[in-house]
């Protein structure tokens, strides 16, 4: 039980003070251990931060699919929509989504090819589970007929424009992001049924 309890510390830690600034001392005061008797548990700083970074990703991803789950009964728009208000509550309510998204962003140089280990993974899932979101809503006649990949990548790189707000910004400066460029993002995937149309010329 001590190993959990010395990841759950060290995830607020890292969260609040990222790899460099998070003190092993502190963790284990705050697990109500001596220092060394991590050590029992964690080889280094290191195995402790990436084992604790496992963990925030497999929280966001658990977050992520039950709030598709729970979410099923709305329309497509109002589920993709609603993600980007949940995720930036998601990150204000809790240290996993704090721990992951910083470390998406800004990894630990010394780490940073053991991050991108999880960073990229992740990213490839989520692209996947909103393309099959994507194509059961296409057979539903929920949107029209679209390239669901594309789309898919498309609201990706939407949702990595705005986060930047969380971080660097303030609630209020994302929501004024999400609130302008929503309707231009959901325009433009519906354009992409327009796109996808063969183009028809005299004599066809």
């Amino acid at each position: 039980m001590t190993g959990y309890s010395i990841r759950d510390a060290a995830l607020f830690h890292f969260a609040r003070d990222g790899y460099e600034g998070a003190s092993l001392r502190a963790i284990a005061d705050e697990v109500g251990i001596k220092k060394p008797s991590i050590y029992a548990h964690f080889s280094c700083k290191e195995d402790l931060f990436m084992h604790t970074l496992e963990y925030a990703f497999d929280e966001v991803r658990r977050h992520t699919l039950e709030y598709f789950r729970d979410h099923a009964h709305l329309p497509l728009e109002e589920r993709l929509r609603g993600l980007l208000t949940w995720f930036e509550q998601e990150y204000q309510d809790h240290a996993s989504a704090r721990l992951m998204l910083r470390n998406c962003y800004y990894p630990p140089p010394d780490l940073y090819s053991q991050v991108m280990d999880l960073v990229y993974p992740f990213l490839d899932g989520m692209e996947r589970t909103l393309s099959r979101l994507l194509q059961r809503a296409i057979r539903g006649g929920d949107v029209p007929p679209i390239p669901a990949e594309q789309a898919a990548i498309a609201f990706m790189t939407f949702l990595d424009g705005i986060t930047v707000e969380i971080i660097y910004g303030s609630s209020r400066r994302y929501k004024r992001r999400l609130d302008a460029s929503w309707p231009v993002f959901w325009n433009g995937i519906h354009s992409l049924n327009e796109q996808a149309r063969p183009i028809v010329t005299e004599g066809d």
